[in-house]
């Protein structure tokens, strides 16, 4: 994905699961071939086998499947909503269907799932809620969940005199950072050898940084400081779903902004310069440039199949509130309103959120958790049989530490606005400050 609700366009994609065959089995209509829209290659080849057994039990549907890059994604997706060429049934995001809903691009289907008696409550609490607008109009139903953990390279772990049982009990705070920011200054490696916790480290000339950075997360920052402005006590905004107010200028969130970035100023993060090279945080981490990232779980088998590299994962840091945190985000799919095939582009929606996909193929590829909470236990085992222990990303859920992902009306134009003032922020271009007419901005969006 990269699941984050991110920064570009004014898309939303969802992911639904599979239905059972009694329950996505013929539906009524003539053949047809239904196109649909996915932006993450690696899940590409499970909804490819989702689509073959949606073709067995429905003869008379074929499903075409088209993959674009995450950027590309959401132009080519708007590009077709202008245009009338948009896809029948595509992935879409929380943060963007909102915006598509409103402006009457989307089927609703809640008189689908009634008519066809769809048990809401087989998936994971609340995610099925995300997707029913302040009208009430419900326009899809889970495909899977996400949470947010740490995942650090073993060798260089050890290197640094820190153990796996220290690794799992990290806190942190605004002040001092907590023995969280003195491990990231351990494992942080200049070009002569010195770590940044030693005398003489040069901050200027680093060749492992202690810990990566995927940029200045916008009004987001799902994978970049959102586990660290909760876990201070901070939330997104007055109410979720459907804010009328944001709290972007709240001490809390200052404080942690300033204290996160300050892992820049002291040689600990790399800087916007280096983020925005073009070397992106997978690549970076397996050169070795990151001796650990924090990351989606959605990513997490991208990492272990790097070359030369063996790597862990550890629970993100307590925080001031003595409690971890994480965002809880979820995918779910989309029908156009413009489809020619509503009945067809259902039966595929249907069987994208069942059992018949979720847990008997997507949970057994072990790239994403699926949304059914009888196939978590499933994606967890097969996550296991590939060597991954994934509990640092399950506990949020079992720990009732998840936070779930802002939904609301104009985030496109909520993004725009944090994207500069954050990436003024993370270049020191401006200070925390800058957070203030940022959030009167926002705001004014909302009368």
């Amino acid at each position: 994905m990269k699941r984050c609700l991110a920064v570009a366009g004014a898309a939303v994609l969802l992911l639904t699961g599979c239905a059972a065959e009694p329950e996505g089995g013929a539906a009524a209509g003539g053949p047809a071939t239904i196109d649909y829209w996915l932006w993450d290659v690696a899940q590409q080849p499970q909804y490819q086998a989702c689509a073959d057994a949606f073709h067995k039990a429905n003869p008379q549907y074929t499903v075409k499947i088209t993959q674009y890059g995450w950027d590309d994604y959401w132009t080519t997706l708007t590009t077709a909503f202008v245009s009338g060429t948009a896809p029948d049934v595509f992935i879409s995001h929380l943060s963007r269907y909102p915006q598509f809903a409103a402006q009457g691009q989307l089927l609703p289907i809640n008189e689908q799932v009634a008519k066809d008696k769809v048990d809401l409550s087989i998936y994971q609490d609340g995610l099925a809620d995300l997707w029913v607008t302040k009208d009430g109009q419900r326009y899809g139903l889970p495909k899977d969940f996400d949470t947010v953990a740490v995942i650090y390279n073993t060798e260089k772990v050890k290197e640094a005199g820190l153990k796996p049982e220290e690794m799992a009990e990290l806190t942190w705070n605004p002040r001092d950072g907590g023995t969280y920011e003195k491990a990231i200054a351990r494992l942080t490696v200049d070009k002569n050898g010195k770590r940044g916790d030693e005398p003489g480290f040069d901050k200027k000339n680093v060749a492992t940084y202690g810990i990566g950075s995927n940029g200045s997360g916008a009004g987001f920052g799902q994978t970049e400081w959102s586990m660290y402005t909760m876990s201070n006590g901070w939330q997104y905004a007055d109410q979720n779903p459907w804010p009328t107010r944001f709290n972007y200028s709240d001490p809390k969130f200052k404080e942690t902004i300033k204290w996160f970035t300050s892992l820049i100023e002291k040689g600990y993060m790399p800087s916007m310069d280096i983020v925005n090279s073009g070397v992106g945080q997978i690549d970076a981490y397996g050169a070795g440039k990151y001796a650990m990232v924090t990351e989606g779980s959605w990513n997490t088998k991208s990492y272990w199949a790097l070359k030369d590299v063996k790597s862990a994962l550890a629970p993100t840091p307590v925080g001031p509130i003595g409690k971890r945190a994480s965002l809880f985000n979820g995918l779910a799919d989309n029908i156009s309103a413009t489809t020619d095939n509503p009945e067809a582009a259902w039966a595929w929606v249907k069987f994208l959120g069942s059992p018949a996909c979720q847990e008997e193929i997507v949970a057994k590829e072990a790239t994403v958790f699926p949304a059914i909470k009888t196939a978590t236990a499933k994606a967890e085992q097969a996550f296991a049989a590939a060597g991954i222990d994934v509990k640092p990303f399950t506990m949020h859920v079992q720990e009732g530490t998840t936070h779930l992902a802002p939904i609301a009306d104009h985030w496109a134009d909520v993004t725009a606005t944090m994207t500069e003032t954050m990436d003024s922020i993370f270049s020191f271009k401006s200070d925390v400050n800058a957070l203030d007419q940022a959030n009167a901005t926002v705001n004014g969006l909302f009368g």
